[in-house]
């Protein structure tokens, strides 16, 4: 099931209550994919929205995501310019993640500033497949085109944590959106796993993102993303994250924990 088709099976509920049967190809070992798993919370959230354009996003990956998931917003609290929303999502085996989104309205503002250059990196035709061979990574990433653009491929044994990479929907029909963004922005592995040396399994425990623009816009789909791990220790990796779209202008910054087992 692509992403369009994913969206469209989105059954509403009782009052603003979404649900949905995660599909097997959207799936990470036993839990779905931590991008699907905010986006799908984030789409629950939109109603409730005012039609404000999203600002920031608080994600808290409680348990693993499968089967029939229910996504239940409320709205905490509605100011002048900006929505705060809380939502749920919860399976057979209770909470399974824990959000909190931003919304706010644009406003005159005599500051201007932008201090994220986007890093000098081979162009999408000239970067090489991120995977090794066609076809290969987790069974979620077959939903994107993941391209290599600088840093170390996981498993190398790196002594540093710091990737570069294009990536894009392979979905024609997803729109540029900041569910689709949502999507999409964790799709590569915790930049940490570059200093492996073998497999070992890693599981996301929270995410924090802000939406740096409500004009979502690039060439075809493609985003370039930079993650970088700050830290690793005691079998847990901090890292940040950048994402351009193919201008070179930011459009999203976050951060993330991840447990590492090795």
């Amino acid at each position: 099931m692509n992403y369009s088709e994913l969206l469209a099976s989105i059954t509403p509920g009782e009052g603003n209550e979404r649900s949905t049967l995660v599909p097997a190809n959207w799936m990470q070992g036993r839990t779905a994919y931590g991008g699907l798993t905010a986006a799908l919370c984030l789409e629950a959230a939109l109603p409730l929205s005012a039609g404000l354009p999203i600002r920031a996003a608080q994600v808290a990956f409680v348990g693993p995501v499968n089967g029939t998931v229910r996504c239940r917003p409320e709205l905490l609290r509605q100011g002048k310019n900006t929505v705060f929303v809380s939502v749920r999502m919860t399976g057979d085996d209770g909470i399974l993640a824990e959000c909190i989104f931003t919304f706010g309205a644009p406003r005159a503002s005599s500051l201007a500033l932008s201090e994220l250059p986007s890093p000098a990196v081979p162009s999408v035709a000239d970067a090489g497949n991120y995977f090794r061979k066609e076809g290969h990574g987790p069974t979620f990433a077959q939903n994107f085109d993941i391209r290599f653009a600088g840093g170390s491929i996981p498993m190398s044994g790196a002594k540093d944590a710091d990737v570069s990479i294009w990536m894009r929907h392979r979905d024609p029909a997803t729109p540029n959106d900041a569910v689709a963004l949502l999507a999409l922005a964790d799709a590569p592995p915790p930049a940490a796993m570059a200093m492996f040396t073998a497999p070992a399994r890693i599981s996301s425990m929270t995410w924090m993102t802000e939406f740096l623009t409500e004009d979502i816009v690039t060439d075809e789909r493609w985003f370039l993303a930079r993650h970088t791990a700050q830290t690793a220790h005691n079998g847990y990796s901090s890292q940040q994250m950048v994402m351009w779209n193919t201008s070179g202008a930011p459009v999203m910054i976050g951060r993330q924990s991840i447990a590492i087992f090795t």
